[in-house]
C-alpha cells in the first residue's frame, strides 16, 4: 500500500512537472513575437502625425513662395499691423529703391503755384509735402528745379524753401536749387545731373526723359495714362512716399 501511493505520487509529480515545462516553453516562444509587435507599433508613424507633417511641409512651401514673390514696382505697400508700420524715414528709403540722387520740379510738386507767372507774385510751399521734402533731402542728393521769369521769382522761391527749413533741417545746399527760363532748360538740367529719380508734372518732359533716367515719378491725377515702364504715377509726392492722399488737399 505505501509503495503504490509513492508510485502514484511520483507519477503525479512527473505530470505536473511536465505541464509546468510546457507552460514555460509556451511563454518563452510567445515573448519574441509580442516584443516584435510592440516594436512595430512603436516605430510605425501614426496617420495623424503623417498628416501633420504633410500640412507643415505644405505651409512651409507656401511661406517660402510668398517670401520670394516679386513685389509690383511703384506700389506703396502698407502693413495694417501697428507693430510693423514703417516710419517716414524708412518709407522714403524703401520707395527710393536704392536711388541716391533725385531731381524734382518745384512748381506743382513742392510749391502751391502751378505756373511761372504765379511765381512772379508769390511762392508758397505746400504744407502737406514739407515732412516728405525734408526727409528726401536728408536721404538722397536732392536737386530742385524751377522755371522762372525773373530774379524776383527766384528770391521768392528761395525764401519759401528757407521758411520751411529745407536749408537747415533738411540740409539742402542752396546751390542745388536750380532755375531756368524754359521747359527745355529743365530737361537739360536733369539730363546733365543724371539722377536716379526725376519728379515732374509735365507728361511731355517725363516722356522725353524716359530713355535716360532710371526711375521717374509723374505727379498727375488718378487714372492718368501710363507713359513708360520705368515711370511711376502718384497724385502727389507725399502720397507716393506713404502719406495719405487726403493730406495733400
Amino acid at each position: 500500500m505505501p509503495r503504490f501511493a509513492l508510485k502514484n505520487a511520483s507519477s503525479a509529480g512527473a505530470i505536473a512537472g511536465f505541464a509546468i515545462a510546457l507552460v514555460c516553453t509556451w511563454k518563452y516562444l510567445k515573448t519574441p513575437s509580442r516584443q516584435r509587435n510592440k516594436v512595430n507599433k512603436r516605430d510605425a508613424p501614426s496617420s495623424s502625425s503623417t498628416s501633420a507633417d504633410t500640412t507643415a511641409e505644405g505651409r512651409s512651401t507656401s511661406v517660402s513662395k510668398s517670401l520670394t514673390q516679386p513685389v509690383q514696382r511703384g506700389v506703396v505697400i502698407r502693413d495694417s499691423s501697428p507693430s510693423t508700420q514703417l516710419t517716414l524715414s524708412q518709407m522714403v528709403r524703401r520707395q527710393l529703391q536704392g536711388g541716391r540722387k533725385m531731381t524734382c520740379q518745384l512748381v506743382g510738386v513742392i510749391l502751391e503755384e502751378t505756373s511761372s507767372e504765379e511765381l512772379q507774385k508769390h511762392a508758397v510751399v505746400r504744407p502737406a509735402v514739407v515732412d516728405v521734402l525734408l526727409e528726401v533731402a536728408r536721404s538722397c542728393d536732392l536737386y530742385l528745379v524751377a522755371r522762372v521769369l525773373d530774379d524776383e521769382s527766384e528770391a521768392l522761391v528761395l525764401s519759401a524753401l528757407d521758411a520751411v527749413g529745407v536749408f537747415t533741417v533738411g540740409g539742402l545746399n542752396r546751390n542745388k536749387v536750380l532755375f531756368c527760363s524754359t521747359e527745355a532748360g529743365r530737361t537739360s538740367f536733369v539730363r546733365q545731373l543724371e539722377p536716379d529719380w526725376h519728379v515732374d508734372i509735365s507728361s511731355e518732359t517725363i516722356s522725353q526723359l524716359a530713355r535716360f533716367i532710371r526711375h521717374q515719378l509723374h505727379i498727375a491725377p488718378a487714372g492718368a495714362a501710363s507713359i513708360a515702364t520705368n515711370v511711376f504715377g502718384a497724385e502727389s509726392l507725399e502720397s507716393y512716399f506713404g502719406l495719405p492722399a487726403a493730406s495733400s488737399v
